[in-house]
């Protein structure tokens, strides 16, 4: 006896996609199509993939914990490093980011210009960490976004290594937040400003 499978899910197969999953597809097929070997990447593909999916899944319970839209949450999140994931560059990847995106979501005509304006905001302004505004989709990615890199081993120490100590207590406050808002247990971590995993010697290499 044959059997055909009809899923209630599409699993990001054929056309019949939410307008949701077509961003997030569109997503995973840039990194993978890109040309630029891991070697010559600021990141490695495989960050990149792990990274782009678990913000855009944090970028949804935040909304949900928020009261904001799932939906816009996880569009903003799956594009906010589109920049990176297209051409393997990080500097300034926010600022260059958000007109990458506005072409992909223009190319789907499923989003208004108040969407594409409202997402695009949001990606551009990701990166400013250290400033609290008040638009809460742009503090939701910025949320999601430093707190999935904060569950990275080394990363803190990565951190104290690449950033002024004024940013890092930036940082360090927003994971505290969310790993708070969150219902997480405390990570002491969070609470230093040295090194805590490899030391010094290890940068010093």
């Amino acid at each position: 006896m044959s059997y055909t499978y009809n899923p209630i899910y599409t699993h990001f197969k054929g056309d019949d996609m939410t307008r949701c999953e077509i961003v997030e597809r569109a997503v995973v097929e840039a990194i993978l199509k890109s040309k630029m070997v891991d070697d010559k990447r600021a990141w490695s593909k495989t960050f990149e993939l792990k990274h782009s999916s678990s913000v855009t899944q944090f970028g949804r319970v935040l909304a949900q914990k928020r009261g904001l839209s799932p939906e816009l949450s996880a569009i903003i999140c799956a594009l906010h490093d589109i920049y990176v994931f297209t051409t393997g560059r990080v500097t300034d990847h926010a600022h260059k980011g958000a007109p990458i995106a506005r072409k992909i979501l223009e190319k789907t005509k499923k989003f208004t210009e108040a969407e594409i304006k409202l997402i695009t905001s949001a990606i551009y302004n990701h990166s400013d960490k250290h400033i609290v505004g008040k638009n809460p989709y742009v503090e939701l990615v910025k949320d999601a976004d430093v707190f999935d890199c904060g569950l990275y081993d080394g990363v803190h120490d990565a951190y104290i290594y690449e950033k002024s100590q004024d940013t890092c207590k930036k940082y360090f406050s927003r994971i505290k937040a969310v790993r708070k808002e969150l219902g997480l247990p405390k990570d002491s971590q969070w609470d230093r400003l040295d090194y805590v995993e490899r030391g010094k010697e290890f940068y010093k290499k």
